[in-house]
């Protein structure tokens, strides 16, 4: 049971931050990208933003930002100086900074990207702007299994 302590000098209103509603969830359309922060647009951060979970950048970031197993998305109100690596990273502010994007890279119409770029997968929409090099990069063929393995070593061998 969760234990809460409450002065009583504080509001009746409750944290929502520790509230829970489970109509508003967030629901992700990547199954591996974990739970969502958000940086607001009054907000400035110079640094490094590492860690585990997804982030929604409507704020300016410059730094560096590594999420290899979540999204990062620069929202329409965003601007980004810094190194981006994540596994889905989604523009419709600005980045400016390289960009390594293990699953998707989406710039949307009015997003904008200066910087190299490595993706497995890119889009692009019409009206957004992009200037750098692309290298789309396929996923390496999964290695056989051990099974498969000894099956075509014995084959070979007769």
């Amino acid at each position: 049971m969760l234990d809460q302590h409450v002065d009583a000098a504080s509001s009746s209103v409750p944290d929502p931050v520790r509230q829970v509603r489970p109509g508003n969830a967030h629901k992700s359309s990547v199954s591996a990208v974990g739970a969502q922060s958000t940086i607001g647009k009054t907000l400035l951060i110079k640094g490094e933003i590492t860690g585990s979970g997804s982030v929604h950048i409507e704020g300016n970031v410059e730094g560096s930002i590594v999420l290899p197993d979540d999204r990062v998305t620069v929202g329409s109100n965003g601007r980004v100086s810094a190194n981006i690596a994540a596994q889905d990273i989604v523009v419709l502010g600005e980045i400016v900074g390289s960009c390594n994007a293990s699953d998707h890279l989406d710039i949307r119409r009015d997003g904008s990207l200066c910087g190299d770029v490595v993706v497995s997968r890119i889009s692009v929409e019409e009206g957004a702007y992009l200037t750098g090099s692309i290298d789309i990069r396929r996923e390496p063929a999964p290695a056989p299994k051990a099974e498969e393995q000894q099956v075509v070593e014995s084959w070979q061998v007769n």
